[in-house]
């Protein structure tokens, strides 16, 4: 069973920029379409961004689109996330997941598809 582990998180002032990554150990990493997900205090969790195995496809949510920039490098088993342009309410605990369920092209907003999840990085943007 593999193991996905996340870091990049920290404060970060609003309009400022980080990225994330995370590292895949223990699986093939081009057996997973790839995806960020973000949970926030007292909120659900929910998607951010998700790319395909190959080809890189992406998909992201609207609050961030434009924003955050998701990539892979599969010769690394590493995932990233840049986020440009921070605000105040991308503040959360970020979760990196892998996806076997999509086809190779595709990705899914949906957290039931993906069956490894990372432990989590903390993103605090201040005001």
């Amino acid at each position: 069973q593999g193991q996905l582990v996340e870091s990049g998180g920290r404060l970060v002032q609003a309009g400022g920029s980080l990225k994330l990554s995370c590292v895949a150990f223990g699986l093939t990493f081009t057996d997973y379409a790839m995806g960020w997900f973000r949970q926030a205090p007292g909120k659900e969790r929910e998607f951010v961004a998700a790319i395909s195995r190959i080809f890189e496809n992406t998909n992201y949510a609207d609050s961030v689109k434009g924003r955050f920039t998701i990539s892979r490098d599969n010769a690394k088993s590493t995932l990233y996330l840049r986020m440009d342009d921070l605000e105040s309410d991308d503040t959360a605990v970020y979760y990196c997941a892998a996806d076997p369920n999509s086809r190779y092209t595709g990705t899914s907003r949906d957290s039931l598809s993906y069956e490894q999840w990372g432990q989590g990085t903390q993103v605090t943007v201040s005001s």
